[in-house]
């Protein structure tokens, strides 16, 4: 569990509220079902349509990473690498090939796999970078789920502010009724706006943090898996690629 995002979550909100508190206001005056609905449907509607059914679906799984991320293990990466590289030494490549049965990781048993095949280091980058290029590419257009919410909520929020004067200017016969329509019509604003700059914009961002540390892992692997191909010595891969751990 993150405990900064739980954290930064809270503070969040929490100055939000404190501050309307202390400039005399009350957590029910920026309570308005209309106003909430306007801005997360919207919001919502709007960012369904332009994302496509697998990016969307790869955006909900995503979203448990933001407070329970995946830890790349940079330290136990390498010192598997070193291992492999140990057995290529005493073994040869074939010597891998149990090693890649027994691999849990799907990326690294592939660059495993390609090695035992007597893949040539050109061949093995191209295939592995490729395949990085492209989990990164659908993670960060799940991401942009959430960040094009950040960016619509906002205006949806103006939306809903608007339609609340609208109904507010109806009303224009009783002007003791205005003040208070013109505070509830501003409320769909608040709900935008935090929304988007409090929530789903940080969402985002720490979803590509997350996408970043776990391609830089998987660029590990590649580099391991390339200096073994070429005959590289364990200690110094190890040297070489200590630059990672973090």
């Amino acid at each position: 569990m993150d405990v900064l995002s739980i954290l930064g979550v809270l503070i969040g909100f929490a100055a939000l509220l404190g501050g309307n508190f202390l400039e005399g206001g009350s957590w029910e005056s920026l309570l308005n079902g209309p106003a909430a609905i306007i801005v997360i449907g919207g919001t919502l509607g709007a960012a369904i349509l332009q994302t496509p059914m697998a990016s969307l679906k790869r955006s909900l799984t995503l979203f448990s990473w933001v407070f329970v991320p995946p830890r790349a293990p940079f330290s136990g990466g390498l010192r598997q690498i070193v291992r492999w590289a140990v057995a290529a030494r005493k073994e040869g490549l074939l010597g891998l090939e149990t090693l890649s049965e027994t691999e849990n990781d799907a990326f690294a048993k592939k660059g495993l796999q390609l090695l035992v095949d007597g893949s040539e280091p050109e061949t093995i980058r191209r295939v592995l970078e490729t395949e990085l290029i492209l989990q990164e590419q659908r993670d960060q257009d799940a991401v942009s789920f959430y960040e094009s919410m950040g960016g619509y909520a906002p205006t949806i929020g103006i939306i809903g502010a608007v339609m609340g004067l609208i109904h507010v200017m109806r009303n224009l016969a009783e002007p003791d009724q205005l003040g208070a329509g013109i505070a509830i019509a501003f409320v769909a604003t608040i709900y935008g706006v935090a929304f988007a700059n409090l929530f789903l914009l940080p969402v985002a961002n720490k979803l590509k943090m997350c996408i970043n540390e776990q391609s830089q892992y998987r660029e590990l692997i590649i580099e391991g898996i390339i200096a073994i191909a070429e005959g590289e010595n364990p200690k110094g891969i190890e040297l070489k690629l200590s630059g990672y751990l973090r």
